[in-house]
């Protein structure tokens, strides 16, 4: 052994020829040394703080370590430590045999002296020969140190997890005091000094309390579990008895734990520690290059560990650091932040709504203020830079618009189909996107799309126009990094459905790229750190890089200019003052059931974004029962709102930010006019139809070809969709519009739809009525009207009624027929003798409204009747006539020779027939009244008005009944009955012979002489 240790330490020798020799003084200097006190600069060089650490760290001294918590460290950690000389070769030996065969006792091969020398003088060094120089330390310190001062100093430089109020713990002292709650060490039992003993192999896994001082269950039973085996070695090693042993294994350490209680911070917690937190990464950066995050278990915990020796580093090396936060700025925006009545009152389920905001400098991405949340004390994590959350719409520049402009796909006057678009699901089998107010609106332009949040021609410009994999290429390019493996498999990623989320800062930051003329400068906080003496360790170097062309960002900053002046962010123009003397453009973003809302603006200079909502998505923001017209508004309105009170603020208190006025446009955006169905040059239809649109559009990507989707055609509509006609339907029951050729026609989507919505859950089925785009009626129609004759002649229309109009026009109304082959109604008038005739033009087509209106030429008497046609063109009997003095009555039906038949149904007043034959000329029954006399017909506006004279009132006469004939001595047919002596009637023929009969109870007299009417 002592030859092995002679050959070791000659090997030793040689690894460490170059290092430095230490010095005796300077060896106990550094091992004794206090940690030095470093500060945070804002941009103006005033102090934000000093550096602070939340780690607690008490020093103990000669006399105050009791042999309970020696004897546990010792036996756990290196239970040989009074005999070896530093290096423990029997130990080494040991850990790496427990280590092949997998031991139940697991102790570590490195010495106490070497575990000091380790954090002292080699926390960072990387070096192949790190272990040697390890050895090489550990053996000076026991020649300079006696045991007690190297077990004092190592006991007081180890850390020990998590405290009762998520303070880090440095020490044994500030282990006992935030772990039990006990100031001095002789107080200590021994489970409970064995528990503390245990901690230091791993603090973060044993931490019994998380980094907000809530109790973790998960890592205190680690932690027991590792007390376990401290006590076994404590046993093994003779520094318990056997009672001893079992006695501390009864005690429950939980219940000796301390309660829970809240850190103490001074001035700008959130900044602070921010401050730290990015400066450790940066030190982590600097002195371990090759250390990444990484996905596997060892490549986790070598970045946590090298991460944690950073952090360490900063607090106790005096480090300066400088930012980029302009004080006025981040007071301000924290003033709007911490006032009260900015914010929806605290709900007593949802909590507090809450605030994030950042702002970034254009030009450079200096990031000049921020909101991290509320208040500190109620939520400690930085919610502009470290939280993330779906974001909504405010996607859709970043990862369908801009991509697409820079492609040449679209200009902000091309036009993009918002109508249902069906995209596979693998849990649902099929996924239809919604908009957000639950309408397709069809032929859009781009801009107003955007304009109005739609979701449908985003989605169809990420998957279509730009692909997922580029959409989110370029969504890297301007600094989101949030974006994983499975967003690439998320169709619907550009209105928000991320597996993650994004950060306010990365959001905020993808903005800057398009405000900064499409060229991305990475977002920072912090510009420079220096150390104790002054010299500088690191400063922040800007590294542009060019993501889109110079028209790319102006055009897309335009539509997001009409997104304020004409969208969703009008609200913008009213409560941001300065709007018309310094113009902001922005995009609004929401997420379902308004769990998120967000807002993103820029100037020239600068931009601010802004997100609100509460801790968890599943908590919304308030939409009802608020006014959104006052200043405060409603909660999915907090981030427009936020917005501008920062606006206003910054305009007011740091004018200088605003040195440019307006965006300068590129020479090569032009200004064009376009057909707006379709973004191409007009055509003369497009001139016509007066479907114009007048944009900018980058001059390389002008369209050249003539608008080609207007076509005049004849068309039937028949539920909801438009066809082609049958050669054999009337043509008054065919209409011909100027329909749009669209990529896809309506009907060929909704019978897609109709045969996937069986398939759907049977809560996510709407009626098919809710598919149809607001301006479906303009399709084109591309198949045969699918109606088939069904043989029969359509019944006659029901229910009809005649309503007078204010203009002198007449409004008839019906209830449509029942037979399912039927196109259309036809409207028959009637304002003279001459009988009903058709109204060409005046037709009711299936799927329009059941009425029909006409405006007669003269203002005397009026009848109308209605009649159905089906699809290959036969046509009902008459509907019931109406008049307009408010009469009704069925018109005599009549032959194909134009003959009443008298099978019609009599009504007083009316135009009924009965059909019974009057009795032979000059003959009555007994007792029956004598014939009417002097019978007489004329003409009205409307009919034939027939009167005579009246019987003798002793006849007792109680009805008249009025007969017809075409012939003279022919066959006479009754027309209708009456108790007066006159009667209108009216009829599609009236040339023929008229009569007229009386009757009383005891029978019917003879007819009057026979009169005839020609016209």
């Amino acid at each position: 052994m002592f030859l092995v240790g002679g050959i070791g330490f000659g090997y030793v020798s040689s690894l460490v020829k170059d290092d430095p020799v230490r010095t005796t003084d300077f060896i106990l200097e550094k091992v004794n040394e206090n940690d030095l006190t470093g500060f945070v600069y804002f941009n103006d060089g005033t102090q934000v703080g000093q550096l602070r650490s939340d780690e607690d760290r008490r020093i103990i001294g000669t006399g105050e370590l009791p042999d309970t918590v020696r004897n546990a460290v010792i036996a756990i950690e290196d239970y040989r430590f009074y005999e070896h000389s530093g290096i423990d070769f029997k130990g080494t030996f040991r850990a790496v045999t427990q280590k092949l065969t997998n031991a139940d006792v697991q102790t570590g091969g490195s010495t106490i002296t070497q575990q000091l020398a380790r954090r002292v003088f080699l926390s960072l060094d990387k070096s192949d020969n790190r272990k040697a120089k390890e050895i090489f330390l550990s053996l000076r310190l026991e020649r300079l140190m006696s045991k007690e001062q190297i077990l004092l100093a190592y006991l007081n430089k180890i850390p020990f997890g998590n405290g009762s109020n998520g303070t880090n713990l440095s020490g044994i002292k500030a282990a006992a005091k935030g772990i039990f709650n006990v100031d001095d060490l002789n107080q200590l039992n021994v489970a409970q000094a064995a528990y503390l003993a245990g901690l230091p192999q791993s603090p973060s896994t044993y931490s019994a309390f998380t980094s907000k001082g809530k109790f973790d269950k998960t890592g205190f039973d680690k932690a027991n579990t590792r007390k376990e085996l401290v006590l076994k070695r404590m046993l093994e090693t003779g520094y318990l008895t056997q009672s001893q042993y079992e006695e501390a294994l009864k005690f429950d350490v939980q219940a000796s734990l301390a309660p829970t209680s809240e850190k103490a911070y001074d001035t700008y917690p959130y900044l602070m520690l921010e401050a730290e937190r990015q400066a450790s990464e940066i030190l982590l950066n600097l002195n371990n290059p090759n250390v990444k995050k990484g996905t596997t278990k060892t490549e986790q915990d070598a970045y946590n560990e090298a991460a944690k020796e950073s952090r360490e580093q900063l607090l106790r090396s005096g480090y300066r650091i400088y930012t980029t936060i302009d004080k006025t700025i981040y007071d301000q925006m924290h003033v709007i932040s911490e006032e009260p009545k900015n914010f929806t009152p605290d709900d007593p389920t949802k909590g507090v709504e809450q605030i994030a905001g950042i702002m970034i400098d254009n030009k450079t991405g200096a990031i000049l203020g921020m909101i991290e949340g509320r208040n500190f004390f109620i939520e400690q994590m930085n919610l502009a830079t470290q939280m993330k959350r779906q974001p909504g719409s405010t996607m859709k520049p970043i990862a369908a618009y801009a991509p697409a402009l820079e492609k040449g796909a679209i200009q902000p006057a091309t036009v993009i189909d918002d109508v249902p678009i069906v995209l596979k699901d693998w849990v649902k089998k099929w996924h239809l996107p919604e908009n957000w107010d639950n309408d397709f609106h069809g032929l859009v332009t781009a801009r107003t799309a955007l304009n109005w949040s739609y979701n449908i021609p985003a989605i169809k410009l990420f998957l279509n126009q730009v692909g997922i994999d580029t959409a989110w290429d370029y969504a890297k390019r301007m600094g989101i990094n949030s974006i994983t493996k499975e967003d690439y498999n998320a169709q619907t990623g550009v209105i928000g459905g991320l597996s993650e989320g994004v950060s306010v800062e990365e959001m905020t930051n993808a903005y800057t790229t398009l405000a900064n003329k499409g060229v991305f400068n990475d977002a920072f906080m912090i510009s420079k750190i220096t150390d104790a003496d002054g010299k500088v360790v690191y400063e922040h170097q800007q590294k542009p890089t060019t993501v889109f062309s110079e028209e790319t960002a102006y055009l897309m900053t335009d539509m997001m200019r009409t997104v304020i002046t004409a969208g969703t962010g009008t609200d913008i123009m009213k409560d941001y003052k300065y709007f018309k003397t310094n113009p902001v453009v922005g995009k609004t973003g929401s997420t379902q059931n308004d769990g998120d809302a967000w807002f993103v603006g820029y100037t020239p200079d600068i931009t601010v974004g802004v997100w609100a909502g509460y801790d968890t998505p599943k908590l919304t923001l308030k939409k009802t029962g608020c006014n959104t017209t006052t200043e405060l508004g409603c909660g999915t309105q907090r981030a427009k709102k936020i917005f501008s009170k920062v606006m206003n603020a910054t305009v007011e208190n740091k004018p200088e930010l605003f040195v440019t006025k307006q965006f300068e446009r590129p020479a090569n955006i032009v200004d064009m006019t376009v057909s707006g169905y379709s973004g191409k040059l007009p055509n003369e239809e497009t001139v016509k139809a007066g479907k114009l649109n007048t944009d900018i559009f980058n001059k390389k990507w002008v369209p050249t070809e003539e608008d080609n989707v207007l076509v005049h055609q004849k068309f039937v509509a028949y539920d909801g969709k438009v066809y082609l006609p049958k050669p054999e339907t009337p043509a008054d029951m065919v209409q011909e519009k100027l329909v749009v050729r669209r990529e896809k026609s309506i009907s060929s989507i909704i019978s897609e739809i109709e045969g996937i919505l069986p398939q759907l859950p049977e809560e996510n089925r709407p009626d098919i009525s809710h598919y149809y785009p607001l301006d479906y009626q303009n399709d084109s129609a591309s198949v045969v009207d699918p109606r088939t004759d069904d043989g029969q002649r359509p019944a006659a229309p029901g229910g009809v009624a005649l309503h007078r109009l204010g203009d002198g026009s007449f409004e008839i109304v019906f209830s449509p027929a029942a037979n399912p082959d039927l196109v259309g109604y036809r409207l028959y008038r009637t304002s003279d003798s001459n009988g009903f005739q058709r109204l060409n033009g005046k037709v009711a087509l299936i799927g329009q409204e059941a009425r029909i209106v006409d405006k007669p030429p003269t203002q005397g008497l009026v009848g109308y009747y209605v009649t159905a046609v089906d699809v290959v063109g036969k046509e009902s009997p008459p509907s019931r006539v109406v008049y307009s003095d408010g009469n009704s009555g069925d018109i005599v039906p009549i032959d194909s020779m134009g003959i009443p038949t008298g099978n019609g149904s009599g009504a007083s007043g009316g135009n009924g027939a009965g059909g019974t034959p009057t009795p032979p000329p000059g003959q009555s029954a007994k007792g029956a009244p004598s014939a009417p006399r002097s019978l007489a017909l004329k003409p009205t506006n409307a009919g034939l008005e027939i009167s005579w004279a009246a019987n003798a009132a002793s006849e007792g006469v109680k009805r008249y009944d009025i007969y017809y004939s075409d012939k003279e001595n022919g066959k006479y047919t009754k027309l209708q009955s009456s108790t007066t002596t006159k009667v209108n009637y009216y009829a599609i023929v009236y040339d023929g012979w008229y009569r007229v009969t009386a009757t009383n109870n005891n029978g019917e007299s003879a007819p009057s002489k026979a009169v005839q009417y020609k016209k």
